[in-house]
C-alpha cells in the first residue's frame, strides 16, 4: 500500500511556509523591491525567479559548500549555481589564479600558455583531440551544431525529447502526444524548431534508427544521461546502440556533459568509453567563472579544414571575442587541475550516494511512491515509484506545488536545493554532517506531509 498527498493540506503548508520566508527575510525583500524598479522580475536573470519563496533571498557571500543571504542566515548549498559551482564556492586555487592573471591582463584576444594546459587536459579526460573555448556551454553547443552542419552538409539535427542544452534555438523542441513541436514557453523562436530538428525519447532505439534513415541529421545532440528534466538513466546497452546507429547514418554524435560532469573527473564519456565525434561542457570547469569548451576528433578536424570556405577566423558564426580570454583559462587551469580532481570525486560521489539512502530511508518509512536516483556526485527524488526512461515520463511524474512545498521547506532551515527539480550536489566542499542534516530535515516535511494536525 503506498501513501497518496492530501493536495489541501499542501496548500496550507505551503502557505505558512511562504509567511515565515518572507517573515525571516526582510532585507532581501527590500532588496527585491527595490530591484523591480530597474531590473527585469526583480532580479538581474529571468531564471532567478524561480525560487520557491515569491522572492529570491539576496546573497552576501558564498564560500566552500555554504552561502549567507543578507538577513545573515546561512544556508547547505547543494544548488551550487545548477552545477556552475560544482567545485564549491570561491575554491582557493580558482580565486589565487583569478587574482593573479587578473592583475596581469584579462583579455587580448591573444592565446596564454594556460591554454595549452587546459586542451591537454579536455584531451586527456575526454579523448578527443582538438578544442576551442567558449564563455558558455550554450555557445559551446551552438558552434559545434555550425560545424556539424557544415561538414555534413545536412540541415537538422536531433535531441532528446526534454532536453536542455542551454538557449539553443534547435533544441527548443518537444513531443505532444507523439508530436514534434516547439516547446511550451519557447520565447520568440526565429524559426519553427520543427524545421531544423527531430525529437525523439531517450532510450528509445527504434525510432531513433528511423529519425536517423533519411540521412538529413547532421549530428545528435544529448546528454548522455537526461539531468535537467531529472535524472533520466541510459538503458544497458542504449549507448552502443546509439553509436551503431549514428555511424551507420554517418551522422555525427555530439553529447553535451555540462551537467553529467558529475559522473568523474572525464564524465559519463569517460567513465562509460563512450566514444562521440564532438563534446561540450561548460558551467564547472571554470570554478564560477563563464567558461565553456567544445572538443573534436582528429576525423572531425580534417573534415573542417577540408571546407575552405568556411569561415572559422571571422564572421563565419563560430567564436565570440572575449571566448578564450586569459582569466577564464586561468580559472580553468586552476580548477581542473587542483579542484575537480580524481581524488575530490573520489570523495564527493560516496556522498551523493549518502544523500540518496538518507532519502531512500524517508521514502520506504512513510510508504511514499516515489524513487530517488543517482548519477556520480547528483542525486534527486520523483515523485514515481520507478525512475522514468525518457523526457516525456520525468516530465509527466512532476507535481509543481508538492516540489516548491518541498523546497521551501528545506530552504527554511538552511538548505538550497536546485530550484528546477528536487536535486542536489555534491562539492569538494560538502561534509556529510551536511547530507545527514538535509535526510533529518527532509523526514521532517515529509512528515508533517502526511500528518495534518
Amino acid at each position: 500500500m503506498t501513501t497518496t498527498i492530501d493536495h489541501h493540506h499542501l496548500r496550507h503548508l505551503l502557505e505558512r511556509e511562504q509567511q515565515k520566508f518572507r517573515d525571516e527575510h526582510p532585507r532581501s525583500f527590500e532588496l527585491y523591491a527595490q530591484a523591480r524598479q530597474s531590473l527585469f522580475g526583480g532580479v538581474p536573470m529571468s531564471w532567478m525567479m524561480k525560487w520557491a519563496g515569491g522572492f529570491p533571498i539576496f546573497m552576501r557571500e558564498a564560500h566552500d559548500a555554504r552561502v549567507v543571504d543578507v538577513d545573515d542566515i546561512s544556508y547547505i548549498d547543494f544548488c551550487l549555481g545548477d552545477t556552475g559551482a560544482m567545485a564549491g564556492h570561491s575554491p582557493q586555487a580558482t580565486t589565487r589564479a583569478i587574482a593573479e592573471q587578473a592583475a596581469c591582463g584579462i583579455t587580448t584576444m591573444l592565446p596564454t600558455e594556460d591554454a595549452i594546459w587546459v586542451g591537454k587536459e579536455l584531451q586527456q579526460r575526454f579523448g578527443l583531440e582538438f578544442w576551442q573555448f567558449t564563455l558558455t556551454a550554450t555557445d559551446a553547443n551552438r558552434f559545434a551544431i555550425r560545424i556539424a552542419r557544415e561538414i555534413t552538409q545536412r540541415p537538422k539535427i536531433l535531441v532528446m525529447n526534454y532536453c536542455y542544452h542551454g538557449s539553443v534555438d534547435e533544441t527548443l523542441i518537444a513531443l505532444y502526444d507523439g508530436t514534434a513541436r516547439k516547446r511550451a514557453g519557447n520565447v520568440g523562436a526565429p524559426v519553427d524548431p520543427t524545421v531544423t530538428s527531430k525529437v525523439v525519447e531517450f532510450n528509445d532505439v527504434d525510432t531513433l534508427r528511423a529519425a536517423l534513415a533519411p540521412r538529413d541529421v547532421a549530428c545528435v545532440l544529448l546528454e548522455p544521461a537526461l539531468t535537467n528534466i531529472g535524472i533520466v538513466l541510459p538503458d544497458a546497452g542504449y549507448h552502443d546502440a546509439l553509436r551503431e546507429i549514428t555511424r551507420a547514418t554517418d551522422t555525427l554524435l555530439l553529447i553535451d556533459e555540462t551537467h553529467t560532469l558529475c559522473a568523474g573527473p572525464g564524465g559519463y564519456t569517460r567513465a562509460h568509453g563512450l566514444q562521440p565525434d564532438m563534446l561540450t561542457v561548460g558551467k564547472a570547469i571554470g570554478g564560477g567563472m563563464p567558461a565553456g569548451a567544445f572538443g573534436v576528433t582528429r576525423a572531425v578536424a580534417e573534415r573542417m579544414v577540408a571546407r575552405p570556405e568556411a569561415d572559422y577566423v571571422d564572421v563565419g558564426g563560430i567564436g565570440g571575442t572575449l571566448a578564450g580570454n586569459a582569466l577564464s583559462l586561468a580559472a580553468m587551469r586552476a580548477t581542473l587541475e587542483n579542484v575537480l580532481t580524481a581524488e575530490n570525486y573520489a570523495r564527493m560521489i560516496p556522498l551523493a550516494a549518502r544523500w540518496s539512502e538518507g532519502v531512500a530511508r524517508v521514502i520506504e518509512e512513510y510508504q511514499l511512491p516515489w524513487h530517488v536516483t543517482q548519477l556520480g556526485c547528483r542525486a534527486e527524488y520523483r515523485f514515481s515509484p520507478t525512475p522514468p526512461r525518457n523526457g516525456g515520463e520525468a516530465h509527466a511524474a512532476s507535481d509543481e506545488a508538492l516540489e516548491r512545498y518541498l523546497h521551501l521547506y528545506a530552504l527554511n532551515r538552511g538548505i538550497l536545493l536546485t530550484p528546477f527539480h528536487n536535486m542536489a550536489l555534491m562539492s569538494p566542499a560538502t561534509r556529510a554532517s551536511d547530507v545527514d542534516y538535509h535526510s533529518v530535515v527532509f523526514g521532517e516535511s515529509v512528515r508533517e506531509l502526511l500528518n495534518p494536525a
